[in-house]
């Protein structure tokens, strides 16, 4: 599944991905025409309450992966490594990458540039599809300083385009890009022969991701925040508020992807 879903990206096709972390959604997913399903991290912030994606384990992932792959059986499956999980040994990264793959996930996210080329190097040789998350990488927000754009400099832009080159170059996947400039993650998407995924990222990539309770607008922050003090990221658009079925938000979401209709140009920094 997944190697004619890069075929398809390749010539031109957009990739609709999706988060998921359960049965039910997978299932109604799958059947509204989700390219990819990802068990993100990001359960740690909407599923799981909390402030950031710091705190979810391997556990979890294994837990949410399996449950999505019960639903959807037939639609490619991308889960995140957590946090703690393959940055500091390889043959670590691997035993928790190959346990994902047996909870059902069909390739494995792994975010940074710099000595994560060399991780997803020994995954993939051994047998692991990756795909590389750059950018905003989530699981450093606190080294990053926060929510914020990266790519913005020259000199980052340069560095980011040498990272999404060296991890094409080593055989992943797929390149994930977060909060990036839309010109320079459209410049890096031709570039390299892989394809792209944004959020936040402009239309240039081959296709797209958002949280699913970002699309659902059902997303109000951590827990123990008042609703009113959050509010969406710039590259949110909620589309159940036209109204209809959930099924049929995710329907529009499919179709504004393929089209590349989304994300509009107020989505993009």
């Amino acid at each position: 599944m997944l190697n004619t879903l890069i075929t398809r990206a390749r010539s031109g096709e957009k990739i609709a991905m999706l988060t998921c972390y359960d049965a039910t959604f997978a299932k109604l997913l799958a059947l509204a025409g989700v390219d990819v399903l990802l068990v993100g991290d990001s359960l740690g912030m909407v599923i799981q309450g909390g402030s950031n994606t710091l705190a979810v384990t391997m556990q979890d992932m294994i837990y949410h992966t399996r449950m999505v792959a019960r639903g959807a059986p037939h639609t490619v499956i991308m889960s995140d490594m957590p946090a703690c999980s393959y940055e500091h040994d390889r043959e670590t990264a691997l035993t928790n990458a190959q346990t994902l793959l047996a909870a059902g996930a069909h390739i494995v996210k792994i975010e940074g540039g710099g000595d994560m080329v060399e991780t997803a190097r020994y995954l993939i040789e051994n047998g692991v599809p990756v795909c590389a998350h750059l950018g905003f990488t989530p699981q450093s927000v606190e080294k990053l300083g926060g929510y914020k754009i990266q790519g913005k400099t020259e000199e980052s832009a340069r560095a980011m385009l040498a990272d999404a080159q060296a991890m094409a170059a080593v055989g992943v996947s797929m390149v994930l890009f977060e909060m990036v400039p839309a010109a320079l993650a459209t410049q890096i998407t031709q570039t390299i022969q892989v394809p792209t995924i944004g959020i936040g990222a402009g239309t240039g990539c081959s296709g797209q991701v958002l949280v699913l309770q970002d699309l659902l607008g059902i997303y109000t922050g951590p827990a123990d925040k008042a609703p009113q003090d959050y509010k969406a990221p710039r590259f949110v658009q909620n589309f159940l508020q036209q109204g209809g079925s959930v099924q049929g938000a995710v329907e529009r979401y499919v179709h504004a992807v393929k089209t590349g209709c989304f994300p509009e140009e107020k989505h993009r920094y």
